[in-house]
């Protein structure tokens, strides 16, 4: 009998994952010569480096909470909660280091050129763009929409994984783990790249024009993670 409830569940996680991606400053190559916005690197590396971290927390919870008893709702949500967490220090930690180089190193302000009055602060940023550039370095909106972004992505890729292990039902087996490990990090990217198509370049955060295609982006991301997870379920349960 194929289980509906999983594969709903990683279907919701891989939309997290899409969704949380539109979130995150990324100002790829223009960004690293500090021309641009966000954090000097691809969507899809930026996203999945979080989504990753996002990954490894989860798993060390889960191991700990479902080796040690039965795993309760409240175990869930912690797993959850902890992928969601990791992956937010990952994203954040980047982006404090890639403003401090902005700042102390290259010497430009962290302004955007999306918006005249920064949605957080309330502060001017039109002034202090440079001729010919979109911006530069992480402004706070972009700093806190960052942080949202790792927050869905970690809870999207966290929920994928804890479901797999769930049907493969024995934490303790590491071809259980590393199998669902495969098939979560697969997930991840999946939609981490659909994600990229969708923005077209660079993205930085919830303020910025190119937000506005998150529906775009749900819908492909829905029907992408649905197909993940009609293969990956059965093949999980088999391997149980």
């Amino acid at each position: 009998m194929i289980d509906l409830i999983s594969i709903a569940l990683i279907t919701l996680g891989g939309v997290l994952i899409g969704l949380g991606v539109h979130f995150i400053p990324v100002g790829g190559a223009p960004a690293a010569m500090a021309q641009a916005t966000g954090v000097g690197t691809g969507t899809v590396q930026l996203a999945a480096g979080a989504g990753l971290t996002g990954l490894i927390s989860a798993g060390f919870m889960y191991n700990f909470l479902a080796t040690s008893g039965s795993f309760t709702t409240s175990d869930f949500i912690l797993v959850l909660a902890s992928g969601a967490v990791g992956a937010m220090i990952m994203i954040t930690v980047t982006m404090f280091i890639g403003q401090l180089v902005y700042v102390y190193c290259v010497g430009v302000p962290p302004v955007s050129a999306k918006v005249d009055v920064d949605p957080i602060t309330g502060d001017r940023q039109d002034i202090y763009v440079s001729k010919g550039t979109e911006g530069h370095g992480v402004p706070t909106v972009s700093f806190v929409s960052g942080t949202i972004g790792a927050l869905f992505g970690g809870m999207g890729g966290s929920l994928v994984y804890v479901q797999l292990m769930q049907i493969g039902n024995a934490p303790s087996d590491p071809a259980i783990v590393a199998l669902a490990g495969i098939f979560a990090t697969g997930v991840f990217y999946v939609n981490a790249v659909l994600a990229s198509y969708n923005i077209g370049g660079t993205i930085e955060g919830f303020h910025d024009p190119k937000f506005k295609r998150v529906p775009k982006a749900i819908i492909s991301c829905l029907v992408a993670s649905l197909l993940c997870a009609i293969i990956a379920v059965p093949i999980m349960g088999g391997v149980s």
